[in-house]
């Protein structure tokens, strides 16, 4: 009888045995999701997707013309500074030749010359930090209106492409591989925001 028990034991002990090296040393099912095997149709596509922002921001055309704003204001700014510029260096030479040839009857007289110019060249200064000032705030105003416009439009977009992440590239920092070109929807999106830009223009 105990012979018996001891034999049963064993067979139990040698099965269990058995079922354990083949759970742990029997075939696995790749983990690896159908959206990541290589090669995978578009039908099998993550749903995101990314927009490179140096070539919209070139190819935009609401993006161009806002450039060029920016630009003319800039060289507006530039010709009204060398202007007062030019005017003021003539007004420094014509003192300089003035007191060169004693043409100030007091040295005070001078001295109240030298202030006037003294606090013009500040005031220049001013003036050309005011503008420099004030061009970076329609630069800063109008990237906003641009942003705003790209991301209202990318949400109009979207509703019938239904991705749930658009990522933006700048110069490769966001993205930096995919085998995948599709995930790419800057020239199909930059095609839509020209005709609407058109359209409403």
């Amino acid at each position: 009888m105990k012979n018996i028990n001891y034999i049963i034991n064993g067979v139990l002990a040698v099965c269990i045995v058995i079922l354990f090296i083949l759970h742990f040393t029997g075939k696995k099912e790749s983990s690896v999701a159908p959206a990541f095997v290589a090669g995978a149709d578009s039908a099998k596509m993550l749903p995101v997707a990314y927009v490179d922002i140096d070539s919209l921001l070139l190819n935009y055309n609401f993006s161009k013309d806002l450039n060029e704003r920016i630009v003319t204001t800039q060289e507006s700014y530039r010709a009204d500074v060398n202007q007062k510029t030019s005017a003021l260096r003539v007004e420094l030479q014509d003192f300089q030749k003035k007191v060169d040839n004693n043409a100030f009857l007091t040295r005070e007289r001078a001295e109240q010359e030298n202030s006037r110019l003294v606090k013009k060249q500040q005031d220049l200064q001013a003036y050309a930090d005011k503008l420099q000032q004030d061009l970076a705030n329609k630069q800063q105003a109008l990237n906003e209106q641009l942003r705003d416009t790209i991301v209202a439009q990318l949400a109009q977009y979207n509703k019938n492409k239904g991705y749930q992440i658009i990522f933006s590239n700048t110069m490769g920092d966001n993205i930096l591989y995919t085998s995948q070109k599709a995930y790419n929807i800057t020239s199909e999106f930059l095609e839509v925001l020209n005709k609407n830009y058109s359209s409403s223009k």
